[in-house]
This record gives C-alpha cells, structure tokens and sequence, in this order.
C-alpha cells in the first residue's frame, strides 16, 4: 500500500476549511418578494433585509393570478364517441351501400345519396317558402 495515497482525499476534504472569511460572507437574514402595483412605491429594507419588488400595471391589482386563471389542458384525449364516429367515416366506403367503385352494391349507395340529397334540397325550399 502507497503510503501518501490519501493526500488527494485529505486535501479535498480539509478545502472548506482552508478558505478565508471573504468566502464565508453570510447572507442576509431576510430576504422579502413583493409584487407592487400601479404607482405604490416598494418598501425600504430595515437592516441587512432585502426587499424585491415586481411592478405589476394597476389593473391587475384585483385579478386572479394568470396561473389560476389558465384552465388546465383537457387530459385522456378525444372521447370514444368520436373516435368511433370518425373509424365510421373512413370505413365507410368499403361499406354496402356506399356511393363509389370500390365497395360492394356501390351501385345502390349512389342512387341512396341522390335521393337523400334531393330531399334535403326540397326541405330547403319548403322552410324558406319556395314552391
């Protein structure tokens, strides 16, 4: 075993110690955040107090703090209801009855949606008292 092995460790612990008063200065003993509004002056400090302060517009004096005031982010994400209506509306081609070339009674679909297209067109004209 080295003799003078645990110098590095020595020197490392005895470091705090080794340092002058400047190093050691205390801090103040009290230490005060403010947030002042419109035109108030912000307070003295008494002593080795020191006080800061944030000038905030004389609007905001009466107000909810802006973190209370943001409502939190909705968490889960969109509902089932949603999800299933928009698998639904993708899935809906491939479907019978669906109006185009790739889903079986395609045919069908098609004349479905004229129709239903026609009578939403006639409501249309009925409501707003058009023959």
């Amino acid at each position: 075993m080295r003799p003078f092995a645990f110098l590095p460790l020595a020197a490392i612990a005895l470091a705090p110690f080794a340092l002058g008063s400047a190093a050691r200065a205390e801090p103040p003993q009290k230490i005060f955040n403010l947030i002042v509004y419109g035109d108030d002056p912000c307070p003295k400090g008494e002593g080795d107090e020191i006080i800061v302060c944030a000038r905030r517009p004389e609007s905001e004096r009466y107000r909810i703090p802006k973190k209370l005031r943001e409502k939190p982010a909705p968490s889960g994400g969109p509902g089932w209801g949603s999800q299933v209506a928009t698998m639904e509306q993708v899935q809906r081609q491939t479907l019978p009855g669906s109006c185009s070339a790739i889903g079986s009674n395609g045919f069908t679909g098609c004349t479905a949606k004229m129709l239903e297209q026609w009578f939403a067109e006639r409501r249309m004209q009925e409501s707003r008292g058009e023959p």
